[in-house]
């Protein structure tokens, strides 16, 4: 048997399993079948809920700063942003504003403050470059919570400040950025997945706000908010993206961010594409596997970098693998249900990592 270089980088499985433990439990079952084998852990995320700890495992060097922020209705969150050896600062919506932060969710009032101020602690400790993962966020304010906290002024009639949150971007009728942070050196750069508008049937309103407590009769109302904060800015709204965690994508790109995509920004920035080219082979995963991942999901972008060297594991393949991956493991199937799996996707990972490895074996026979 020949000892070959094996990269192992999924995602996170949402709910049951981080990208680290993932990748730790394919490896495991891996070796059980080609113990020689080097394998190079590099688990991944696409901008949501776990990217600072696929960066924070990743990196060698890496510091996590711990902060105590403002969440998105108002209650301190202690929260974290990771420093990378090279001056750039990772940035996690998720942490600080995201949406497993609030019981009761609250559409009107919940906002972005939060993660503003751990943008500005990045800053006020140096930071070169930002890393901005915006996934998994609680409200729907445009990102006007995270211009506030970087110093820009939104104004009523009477030249007031705004609230925080949706409901009070019905309100504004001016914007103050003279006072705002300065972008670093290297500039920002947002990671997300999602490339809606942020305006209209497609826009942060109608698609995600039910996911965040808004009822369908507010979705027309919180869109119009929204519509009046972006008229306030030379941005265009319909920009992909614009519409990510809420509209932050949008309040980003008026602070002077540009976007990425989620899953190649992680990527490019923890040197997968460079370890897959010279990888045997490389296994990624997500929870589930559909018609969406091809939509700039991990295991398609992960794919793209090997290909005819891919191979999957998944809690559910709902979508043809062909021509994307050489082979692939379902936890559903290995499990005999959707509830085995769930209940011990670590065992059933393992299973999946030990399946992998005999069919790489079977397809690479000395």
């Amino acid at each position: 048997m020949t000892a070959r270089t094996i990269v192992v980088a999924p995602d996170s499985f949402k709910g049951t399993a981080t990208a680290g433990e993932v990748a730790q439990a394919i490896a495991d079952g891996w070796r059980t079948v080609r113990p020689d084998d080097e394998l190079r852990l590099l688990p991944m995320a696409d901008g949501g809920e776990g990217t600072l700890d696929a960066f924070e495992i990743a990196v060698p060097g890496a510091i996590r700063h711990r902060v105590t922020v403002t969440g998105p209705v108002g209650h301190p969150v202690d929260a974290s942003w990771l420093e990378l050896p090279d001056g750039t600062a990772v940035v996690e919506l998720a942490e600080t504003s995201g949406i497993t932060l609030l019981d009761p969710l609250q559409p009107y009032a919940a906002h972005t403050l939060g993660f503003g101020e751990a943008i500005v602690a990045a800053l006020d400790h140096g930071a070169e470059r930002l890393l901005l993962a915006i996934g998994g966020s609680a409200s729907t304010d445009g990102g006007a919570g995270m211009l506030t906290a970087l110093g820009a002024r939104l104004l009523d009639a009477d030249g007031a400040c705004i609230g925080l949150g949706n409901a009070p971007l019905s309100t504004v009728r001016s914007a103050d950025l003279s006072a705002a942070r300065a972008l670093p050196a290297g500039g920002a750069v947002i990671l997300s997945d999602v490339t809606n508008p942020l305006l209209g049937t497609a826009g942060a309103a109608a698609v995600f706000g039910p996911q965040k407590g808004a009822h369908a009769e507010d979705v027309a109302a919180m869109d119009d908010n929204l519509r009046a904060f972006a008229s306030l800015f030379d941005i265009d709204a319909s920009t992909p993206g614009a519409g990510a965690a809420g509209g932050a994508g949008f309040g980003l790109l008026v602070w002077g961010a540009t976007i990425a995509s989620g899953a190649a920004g992680v990527g490019e920035a923890i040197g997968l594409p460079d370890a897959a080219h010279n990888a045997a082979a490389v296994v990624t995963g997500e929870g589930r596997y559909d018609a969406q991942t091809s939509g700039g999901k991990v295991a398609a972008y992960v794919a793209g970098l090997a290909p005819g060297r891919s191979m999957l594991v998944a809690g559910a393949i709902q979508a043809s693998t062909e021509g994307l991956f050489t082979a692939a493991a379902s936890l559903t199937e290995l499990a005999g249900g959707v509830e085995g799996a769930m209940a011990e996707p670590l065992v059933h990972l393992r299973s999946a990592g030990a399946a992998l490895a005999a069919s790489f074996e079977a397809s690479n026979a000395d």
